[in-house]
């Protein structure tokens, strides 16, 4: 029953997803788009460390905290962000400016999942991941949700820095 339970624990952010994706969009709408993006940025900087190390450390429930931090971070994000990139744009003109947006994001994820692939394979110190020791495993997994977390602490400060640069009240 074993292969069951790593199934139901992989399931957790898609189910998590599900219910935090229409909270952040009222979230967006009472607090607007800068602290709600702050927030996302914040979480999703806090689960990317907590998953570099928290599963080495106290293991399965490591994983699963991580992923409850990051997937509302990333739903909050999301929602805050698109908020924010559409709010300037003419109202004949959103439904381009949104599969334009629809179409970066995507791209985006093919080129960070492909770029952190080869991070992880840095990192665990090989290319045949059936035949990796755990301790590979696990070291691809720290190096890239470091890589990761760092990263979206950049986006953090940029953000951040926007902020206090226009002088918007967060």
């Amino acid at each position: 029953m074993r292969g069951g339970r790593a199934i139901g624990d992989m399931a957790v952010g898609p189910a998590i997803s599900i219910f935090s994706g229409v909270l952040s969009g009222r979230l967006v709408d009472a607090w607007g788009s800068g602290r709600t993006l702050g927030l996302g940025l914040i979480l999703l900087t806090s689960g990317a460390f907590m998953l570099a190390l928290l599963p080495n450390i106290i293991g399965l429930a490591g994983y699963l905290i991580s992923i409850i931090v990051l997937t509302p971070g990333y739903q909050l994000f999301q929602a805050a962000n698109n908020t924010a990139a559409l709010a300037n744009v003419a109202k004949e003109r959103r439904g381009t400016v949104s599969g334009w947006l629809s179409l970066s994001r995507n791209i985006g994820l093919i080129a960070g999942a492909s770029l952190m692939g080869m991070i992880f394979a840095f990192g665990a110190g090989t290319q045949d991941f059936a035949h990796a020791s755990a301790l590979a495993i696990a070291s691809g997994m720290r190096l890239t949700f470091l890589l990761a977390g760092g990263l979206t602490l950049i986006a953090v400060g940029a953000t951040f820095a926007h902020i206090v640069g226009t002088k918007r009240p967060f």
